[in-house]
């Protein structure tokens, strides 16, 4: 059986994505916008009962990974995952995390 060998640079994004997502916070985050197509810092924040400090700084660390992106529409900022295929991970952790 031949492994494909993968280049240092997309190990290296990989393994900043996973950084990213490691926080309990963050997770949580994640597991919102899976069911919510696309969402505001506020709607996040309350639906997680977060401070908006803390939503905003979890937020910008997802986007800056490359794990959300945001659109500004007026006076509103919307947060969503860059990638659908990011939930598969997020359920693939509560699932392995579930007893």
């Amino acid at each position: 059986m031949e492994v494909k060998k993968l280049e240092f640079e997309i190990l290296e994004q990989a393994a900043n994505m996973l950084k990213a997502i490691a926080h309990p916070q963050r997770i949580e985050i994640l597991n919102l916008m899976q069911q919510n197509t696309r969402m505001t810092v506020t709607e996040i924040q309350q639906a997680l009962e977060l401070s908006q400090s803390a939503t905003s700084h979890h937020l910008g660390i997802l986007k800056d990974k490359g794990i959300l992106t945001c659109k500004r529409e007026g006076k509103k900022i919307y947060y969503e995952l860059k990638h659908q295929v990011l939930a598969q991970i997020i359920h693939c952790i509560l699932s392995c995390t579930n007893k």
